[in-house]
């Protein structure tokens, strides 16, 4: 049964998230609103021979002209370079200010097209239709595209709310276990923010049994993304600092993303890293007990995510990176008990070395 939950917007506007929708039905979803009838689809090669069949079939049933892009896929192709090659398709497909731009992908994907969308002719609308956990809980979700510069991740970007967000859970039947743990680590984000029956499912659950049962998958993604609409409803363009509270794990994790390259952990993997070190710094600013610790670490096992770097790390490159972030080098969102996590100020950089020498970077 599609559930659907909504995102409150400035200006009296709305986003609604479709959970258990189908792709087939994509193109009468999107021709409600859309006032052409010009369309261009994007995704990476292996989601756009999979998936991309039934989404431009719902769109020429539904009266579209539908065009498919494939672009490369990977954090490595989140680049200037990959928008170019989307705005040339654009172009090519005679798309104007009223057609619309479809993300079929993971996270990566949604945060390029969200982009192009965003900037081409200042702006056509893009529906987001995500083919992986991490992307149907959180990058989806809010608006935020933006692309990677070498010196770090996100550092170009703009905020452009998606005319809807479109979730068919059977794409995941196909995903690698890698790409359900990445995922996972955002939910587990969710748990230890905001909502504490998440955080009690992630403790009890398993990969297997999230794979297994659907009506579970249903209610993991479906608090999620109500989560992550609720925080986004409060602050659309993180100007109120309630936003941030969403990048738990994220600034520690960006820099062990940017020190490696791209290459060595997914984007969930280094959160999960970030949200263990994102504990140890609340235990030394007290807001969170030390003893508890553990059981962050635990959790983020349990779903088989790394609560340390693999291997050694730059630290150089990672204080670089940790300097060049959106959110300065000494401000962190850290956990004030469970199920709640705040912004702090003002951390000293030898607690910041400490922490990230315990988590082995």
């Amino acid at each position: 049964m599609e559930k659907i939950v909504s995102v409150r917007l400035s200006n009296e506007r709305s986003c609604g998230v479709h959970i258990g929708a189908s792709l087939k039905g994509l193109g009468r979803a999107l021709a409600r609103f859309a006032a052409g009838r010009r369309a261009l689809v994007v995704a990476p090669g292996p989601v756009a021979r999979r998936y991309a069949p039934a989404v431009l079939k719902g769109l020429n049933a539904a009266g579209f002209e539908a065009e498919l892009l494939t672009i490369p896929d990977g954090e490595r192709h989140k680049n200037l370079g990959t928008v170019a090659k989307i705005y040339k398709a654009a172009l090519a497909a005679r798309l104007d200010r009223k057609s619309v731009v479809v993300a079929l992908g993971g996270g990566v994907t949604g945060d390029v097209v969200g982009f192009a969308a965003a900037t081409y002719l200042r702006g056509v609308p893009v529906a987001q239709v995500p083919t992986t956990l991490l992307a149907m809980v959180d990058a989806s979700i809010g608006g935020k595209t933006g692309v990677d510069l070498p010196e770090g991740k996100n550092l170009v970007g703009a905020f452009w709310q998606p005319a809807l967000v479109w979730m068919d859970l059977s794409v995941l039947k196909s995903l690698p276990d890698r790409e359900w743990r990445t995922g996972a680590a955002e939910v587990v984000k969710y748990g230890l923010i905001a909502d504490r029956r998440l955080l009690e499912i992630m403790r009890s659950e398993t990969l297997d049994s999230l794979r297994r049962k659907p009506a579970l998958l249903a209610e993991v993604v479906t608090r999620a993304a109500a989560c992550k609409a609720r925080v986004v409803s409060a602050d659309e363009r993180e100007t109120k600092g309630l936003r941030e509270i969403l990048n738990l794990g994220h600034t520690f994790g960006h820099a062990l993303e940017t020190a490696t390259g791209y290459s060595s952990y997914t984007h969930g993997e280094a959160v999960a890293v970030g949200m263990c070190a994102a504990a140890r710094l609340g235990a030394r600013l007290r807001t969170f007990k030390g003893s508890e610790v553990a059981a962050v670490d635990d959790l983020v096992r349990r779903w088989g995510l790394p609560a340390r770097a693999r291997r050694p790390v730059s630290r150089a490159k990672v204080l670089a990176a940790m300097a060049r972030d959106k959110k300065g080098a000494s401000r962190f969102v850290v956990p004030f008990g469970w199920s709640k996590a705040e912004v702090v100020e003002g951390v000293p950089l030898p607690m910041v070395e400490d922490v990230l020498s315990e988590v082995g970077m």
